[in-house]
């Protein structure tokens, strides 16, 4: 991802977060056509048991596995998306690679492979679920990326694991879980519209051209995760009642003593400064991402980046030792809860006890 320098973003959330956050039952609207969706919240006793679902052995593997140089075209790129592919493969996921060639500075001619998986290859509806699997080159430096973004993959190849049990009954149903992986996201010499999201933008432009891209509900994009204490914003209006979820989700956590070495200050959440999702509003795409393609034609995205971007970003700092496993576990949790809740909302074939 980009940005023109750290202490501009930085600038702009003082100037910028005085826009609260809608509450959630302003409504929730999916896809490019913004239709409306219902879900409501996991019942009591169901949201308890799925928040204490946890596999953190499983998350630390799968980050140590992800978690070496993976620049496009080299032999740690292919081993990592191996091991991707393999993971979901073993849930028995649909893994489809979608490949292609291109000449890009310094490196040359390479090839690129962005990972699609789903629960269901034939559903009519997705709810999508990405982050970025390349590391970035920098020439001279040993560069792993831990935030950028070998976490997050890890992240989501754990909610696969963890959630195997009860993403089950999504196997058939008309709204499932997709998962991408891209590749190339990062740039190769300097930050350009032609030198970065590769993958993203050759997806996004695949599946504009066969229709595809209707079937995408909420693009849930995931980066920079995994230092301790992250701050996240809305950025975008028409998934904001999407964002409230996440808020609701912490508290609901929280109040329960159920996130790990998460502080409450005890007063009311909105102004609890340990908290992560902000009720604040960030209206700007001024972070440059693998959703920008998507989100230009109008599929819609929640950003869950942190801001201001940790203070490793780019450097070779950003390594296993940065990782804080309580936060990416807390975090964790959100996002399982959060996915279940989507993918309970209009199914008639579920069991309706999950429902409050």
């Amino acid at each position: 991802m980009a940005s023109n320098d750290l202490w501009v973003i930085v600038i702009y959330l003082l100037v910028s977060v005085s826009a609260k956050v809608r509450n959630s039952d302003d409504g929730f609207l999916v896809g490019q056509e913004q239709q409306p969706y219902h879900v409501e919240e996991l019942s009591h006793s169901h949201f308890h048991e799925v928040a204490h679902l946890s596999n953190v052995k499983h998350l630390k593997h799968s980050v140590k596995e992800i978690l070496i140089p993976r620049i496009v075209g080299t032999p740690g790129h292919e081993k990592v998306r191996i091991f991707i592919v393999q993971s979901l493969e073993d849930l028995k996921w649909s893994v489809k690679l979608h490949s292609f060639h291109e000449t890009v500075p310094i490196l040359g001619h390479l090839h690129f492979h962005n990972i699609v998986a789903t629960l269901n290859p034939n559903a009519e509806r997705y709810l999508v679920l990405a982050c970025h699997y390349d590391s970035k080159y920098m020439e001279g430096t040993e560069f792993l990326g831990a935030t950028d973004s070998a976490v997050p993959c890890a992240m989501m190849l754990n909610l696969a694991k963890v959630l195997e049990q009860q993403l089950e009954q999504f196997r058939n149903t008309e709204l499932s879980l997709m998962f991408i992986f891209f590749d190339g996201e990062e740039a190769f010499k300097e930050w350009s519209a032609k030198d970065s999201i590769y993958g993203a933008r050759h997806l996004a432009r695949k599946w504009e051209k066969e229709g595809f891209l209707p079937k995408l509900d909420l693009l849930v994009l995931l980066d920079l995760l995994g230092m301790p204490d992250p701050k996240f914003y809305s950025f975008f209006s028409n998934t904001e009642s999407w964002y409230s979820r996440l808020l609701n989700i912490e508290d609901r956590l929280a109040d329960t003593g159920l996130m790990e070495r998460y502080v409450s200050s005890g007063v009311s959440r909105p102004q609890d400064p340990n908290r992560y999702f902000q009720p604040n509003a960030l209206r700007s795409s001024f972070i440059e991402d693998d959703h920008i393609p998507f989100l230009r034609r109008n599929v819609p995205v929640l950003h869950i980046i942190p801001v201001p971007f940790p203070t490793v970003w780019h450097t070779p700092d950003d390594n296993e030792t940065i990782i804080d496993y309580s936060t990416t576990e807390n975090l964790a949790r959100i996002i399982r809860l959060f996915t279940l809740e989507y993918l309970m909302g209009t199914v008639s074939e579920i069991d309706k006890d999950w429902i409050k």
